[in-house]
């Protein structure tokens, strides 16, 4: 029988049994739950969990019963005030495809889904604004940070996950690791354990609906690179391909990104993606002298507004994009390495 749990800073206990009459305090008791399809977790309203971190690590619902974490009452929605915490190390266990790029880290996310499978997250509020003691904004080997980071690695196609209805705002990440779960939301396959026995990491079903994404750094809104990404340095990108080690069913919509460091809303990897109806408002704040000032052999001072990356027939239409700053790219709209790419109904 699936269970809701309550979670509340303001009068919850650690020492409860998370019922609505008793519920917990703090984000570590709900990272000590045995979830079950069918469960939901609930934050009250109001609630302010500073200093906290939500980290789900082979969460699976099932089709029909997913795992929700969400909201309840009236109010304000709770508030995950990470502040630095919730680190975990990011490795993709392969070069990725330039050889540039960063590959393995350290990680502060205020929310982390890790082999997370038929699981809704809505209704809730993130900042990252973590500093370590001495720690300048443009440091070349900054920490990243991310509100929400997604992760594939063990448990093969990871199905249905939704973020809907989110508030991740402040999180000051890596400006320069573009492919590290940095910014506002990050989805990121990495190489399995064992890939003969799980399949390959890759994601199907996802959505990402009614965000705001406002102060991040680096990326917007990134679903999602890939190991698996040197496979795909080809002139064509046959759908076999995609079907093997690609995303499929993913669609962005009716999410505004305001003030990224960086890009604003990118899909990658993925065959048939859909991105409609969202808003990207002054991003590529950082692709600048000014902040962008230590990149040393990464490069990588690029950034624009809506764009996929590496997809097959993507469909992006009814978005609108304003006031991308200046930089080595700078547009709006970026159709980037990809086949069949398809922008119409767009406002620039």
């Amino acid at each position: 029988m699936s269970r809701i749990y309550y979670v509340s800073s303001v009068n919850g206990k650690d020492g409860n049994d998370g019922s609505a009459e008793h519920p917990f305090q703090t984000l570590a008791a709900v990272r000590n739950l045995d979830l079950q399809p069918g469960d939901e977790v609930l934050l009250e309203r109001g609630s302010v969990f500073r200093g906290q971190y939500l980290h789900l690590i082979g969460v699976r619902g099932t089709e029909g019963q997913p795992v929700v974490v969400g909201a309840y009452g009236e109010g304000a929605l709770p508030l995950i005030q990470a502040e630095g915490q919730g680190i975990w190390y990011q490795d993709y266990g392969t070069e990725l495809d330039s050889a540039v790029h960063t590959r393995e880290g350290y990680v502060s996310s205020a929310i982390l889904l890790y082999d997370v499978s038929y699981l809704t997250l809505r209704d809730l509020a993130v900042t990252n604004e973590g500093q370590i003691t001495g720690e300048e904004y443009s440091a070349p080997r900054k920490m990243n940070r991310t509100g929400v980071a997604v992760v594939a690695k063990n448990g093969g196609t990871l199905r249905q996950i939704c973020l809907e209805r989110l508030e991740v705002s402040h999180v000051n990440g890596n400006v320069y690791d573009k492919h590290m779960n940095n910014g506002g939301i990050y989805f990121t396959c990495l190489k399995p354990d064992d890939e003969e026995k799980t399949g390959a990491a890759r994601f199907e079903g996802v959505r990402v609906s009614g965000c705001f994404v406002n102060k991040v750094s680096r990326w917007g809104i990134a679903v999602g690179y890939t190991y698996q990404c040197r496979k795909f340095m080809t002139a064509e990108l046959p759908e076999e391909l995609f079907v093997q080690y690609g995303h499929h069913d993913i669609r962005i919509t009716d999410n505004y990104v305001k003030e990224a460091g960086g890009d604003g809303i990118t899909v990658m990897y993925a065959l048939r993606p859909v991105v409609e109806y969202n808003t990207a408002d002054s991003c590529a704040g950082e692709m600048n002298d000014r902040v962008y000032r230590f990149s040393g052999s990464r490069k990588g001072k690029v950034a624009a507004g809506i764009w996929p990356w590496k997809c097959r027939d993507a469909l992006l239409q009814y978005n609108a994009c304003r006031d991308t700053r200046l930089n080595q790219d700078g547009m709006a709209w970026d159709a980037d390495s990809g086949d069949g790419t398809v922008y119409q109904y767009n406002f620039s």
